[in-house]
């Protein structure tokens, strides 16, 4: 207790500059914490909002036998999603049943018949948007509170409808899941998103803190030095040494959790594009508080210790200001498998053996991520003290000389300011790559977007209405033959599509050949032809109409055949597949499990148009838009905008790391450039050596980040199974940022030259 005692008498004893460093270390530290608690924060946050959709999912009990013991009798509800534009709008219908039973989480009631209450961002869209109102029958009773929505701007609402309505409902007489099967972000991609943040933001703040840790080390060192020649005892300097930092972590890692606790309820509130959670979700953990609390003071500890050890062990070559010795090798020991898998992975995918063991690969990229990032801090003073003797040994410039010099002898001081910005352009890199993999997912690239209605249950008057609903292009209807699933061999089956030869046209404007009342088989170039539907084969269907009225229909696959060729990136038919004109079944029936296929453009625009007017018609209509899964767009959106926090973070830790060290060394390097302007240096050789012992060395740096980033996004690209494996277009903006970083470093290096010579320094020294 005494040397930790001693090291707060030095601390507030040894004059205003040391004070002024200790609050810049808090400072950091402060900034560091918040941004560690921001991204210990977003695991918390997905997990809140998939407990309270959990909550809100309907139950019923059940046996093996006999399914919902209540299913007669219980209320009904209807689950439907559709999608809103690029976000999911949630419906759920409910029909009372034979006994009441308690409302979900946010209502006080359950809706009745004809009573419809709303998330608050719905009831504001629905202020905007008339064509909601048929999609949301009835009258507003009430809004539903913050316990049975997910996130503010969640789009949810309860429709009471009558019993009649919800054929096809599913009985509930509870609320409350275990665990919900709509999760905010999947499990899966929630290990992309650590694995990112990890290499984007932690690394960089582990840097960043241990920078902070070791501000006016050269200072202290020599003060630690005199400590341990005066009779302190190595453990006791090491202390004294610890106390400071220490002491700046702690209370920097208290002042950090207050920043986050600030900025949690202003950014919970203004919220992030496609993002946005309640301020409770985001309060942080009591263990996640101990992690912020207790694991930047222990970082600060080890980086205390370790920069104490050389006074501690050696005090008179501290004093004397012996040359430091070379960086040890070893420092190139953890790059050096790090690129050895990732060049593995772009040989793999380079030679067209794309590796489909994905087990392995989510073991191996996040290692090989990680070894890289340690590796470039670790080997940037093994390279940055190479290159820098060779070029002072071949330079005939003055001022490359004194900085080259500079660099051999102490290479990490230049490579303290050097180090966080490498990183930032590093992980740059990387989350490119995972931006890149995403937007594969997302894009679409079909001119046209189909839904598909099941017709069992639809009137015929409703289906008229569907198929001149506004914004639909054509229309036709899919239908499988009739198989006895009772049977122990399995029957095959044929498909057919129910249309007249313009209604094929509207969906295909490629398809020619086609004759109105025969019918035909199609052949689709592209597909292998379906040998069950060969010509003569006999098929049956059973048809229903209206007044439960059945029939069958036996139907010969034809000889004759027409090309078809689909301009949607969804194929509507197979090959094989027989299309048949209307007038070949009764009036009045249809086939059984018979699809309506609708088609339109696929701007939002019009897909949601053509959604609402679908809704007019029967708004419990079950619609389904393939290649828009609105429910793994919503992921993808929360997934992009917390990398872009990511990255945002990760930027503002860089140019912190940049700004604190920058700092920290021009205080230290006043007394040896007083020296140089004693002897005669002119201001402007001495800015030209400030900017060339920074430049060179960070310039070595941005190159081995950008090559090793690259490499790294590559292989994480094969990895992820997509079609992009190489990213050119992204190289011109990387280096763009480096050339960025340079400038700024060079700029940053400027101000350690003033005008006004303060002798006082090199007595002092």
């Amino acid at each position: 207790m005494s040397t930790f005692l001693l090291g707060l008498r030095l601390l507030f004893g040894s004059g205003r500059g040391n004070r002024v460093r200790f609050f810049l270390m808090v400072a950091g530290s402060a900034v560091g914490v918040a941004c560690l608690g921001m991204v210990l924060a977003i695991p918390g946050i997905l997990a809140a909002q998939d407990g309270r959709k959990a909550a809100r999912e309907a139950n019923c009990p059940r046996d093996d036998r006999r399914g919902c013991l209540d299913a007669d009798t219980a209320p009904l509800e209807l689950h439907l999603t559709d999608p809103f534009g690029s976000r999911p709008m949630t419906r759920v219908f409910y029909a009372p049943g034979a006994f009441s039973i308690d409302p979900p989480p946010g209502l006080k009631k359950l809706p009745g018949p004809g009573d419809v209450f709303l998330s608050p961002k719905l009831h504001e869209e629905l202020k905007k948007e008339s064509g909601l109102t048929q999609l949301l029958p009835g009258r507003e009773r009430g809004k539903i509170g913050r316990e049975g929505l997910a996130h503010p701007d969640e789009l949810f609402a309860y429709i009471g409808v009558d019993r009649g309505q919800l054929k096809d409902g599913s009985p509930v007489t509870t609320f409350g899941q275990p665990y919900t099967n709509d999760e905010t972000v999947e499990p899966s991609t929630l290990d992309i998103v650590r694995f990112t943040l990890a290499g984007v933001v932690l690394l960089p703040l582990a840097v960043y803190l241990s920078v902070c840790a070791r501000l006016s080390a050269a200072a202290r060192a020599r003060r630690l030095a005199a400590l341990r020649l005066i009779g302190l005892s190595k453990k006791d300097v090491q202390r004294v040494n610890a106390a400071e930092t220490v002491a700046a972590a702690l209370l920097g890692a208290v002042l950090g959790l207050g920043v986050y606790a600030v900025a949690n309820q202003l950014v919970s509130r203004i919220g992030l594009p496609g993002f946005r959670w309640f301020p409770s979700d985001g309060t942080l953990s009591m263990p996640t508080t101990l992690v912020c609390l207790f694991g930047c003071p222990a970082l600060a500890w080890f980086a205390g210790v370790v920069g104490a050890r050389k006074a501690a062990t050696n005090p008179l070559a501290v004093r004397r200001a012996a040359p430091e010795k070379s960086p040890a090798k070893w420092g190139l020991l953890p790059l050096l498998p790090g690129l050895g898998i990732v060049a593995g992975y772009c040989v793999a995918g380079a030679t067209g053996h794309v590796p489909r063991d994905t087990s392995v690969s989510s073991i191996l990229m996040p290692l090989a991520v990680v070894l890289i990032g340690v590796g470039i801090v670790l080997s940037l003073p093994v390279i940055s003290r190479s290159l820098a003797r060779k070029v002072a040994h071949g330079s005939r410039s003055l001022s490359l000389g004194l900085a080259m010099r500079r660099n051999e002898v102490e290479p990490g001081g230049a490579l303290r300011v050097a180090t966080g910005l490498v990183l930032v352009v590093y992980a740059a890199s990387l989350a490119q790559g995972v931006l890149i993999e995403l937007d594969q997912v997302s894009k679409n690239t079909s001119p046209v977007q189909t839904y598909s209605l099941q017709l069992d249950g639809i009137s015929q008057k409703k289906q008229r209405a569907f198929e001149k609903v506004a914004g639909v292009q054509g229309h036709l209807v899919e239908a499988r033959s009739w198989s006895n699933l009772n049977l122990e061999e399995w029957q095959h089956s044929a498909g057919i599509l129910i249309a007249t030869c313009a209604q094929l046209h509207r969906v295909a404007p490629m398809t020619k050949g086609c004759v109105d009342g025969r019918p035909t088989r199609l052949l689709l170039p592209e597909q292998p032809y379906d040998e069950a539907s060969r010509p003569g084969a006999v098929y049956p269907f059973h048809l229903y109409g209206q007044g439960g009225q059945r029939r069958v229909v036996e139907m010969r696959v034809p000889e004759e055949e027409i090309r078809y060729r689909d301009s949607a990136a969804i194929p509507i038919a197979s090959s094989g597949d027989v299309l048949l004109p209307p007038s070949f079944f009764p009036a009045g029936f249809r086939p059984e499990g018979a699809t309506l296929v609708l088609l339109s453009s696929s701007q939002p625009s019009t897909v949601r148009a053509v959604l609402d007017n679908i809704g007019g018609v029967d708004p419990t209509a079950e619609v389904v838009t393939p290649g828009v899964v609105v429910t793994a767009l919503q992921q993808i959106t929360v997934v992009k905008t917390i990398l872009g926090m990511g990255m945002v973070l990760g930027l503002i830790i860089g140019v912190a790391a940049y700004l604190v060290a920058a700092t920290d060394r021009a205080v230290e390097r006043r007394p040896q450039v007083t020296a140089l302007s004693l002897l005669g240096a002119r201001p402007r050789t001495l800015r030209a050596v400030q900017v060339a012992q920074v430049v060179l060395p960070l310039a070595v740096g941005l190159v081995l980040a950008v090559v090793a980033g690259k490499a790294a996004e590559s292989s994480y690209l094969v990895t992820g199974g997509g079609q992009v494996f190489w990213d050119g277009a992204g190289l011109p903006l990387l280096l763009a940022c480096a050339l960025g970083v340079v400038a700024i470093a060079a700029v940053g290096s400027l101000p350690l030259i003033g005008r006004r010579i303060d002798p006082e320094l090199i007595r002092r020294d």
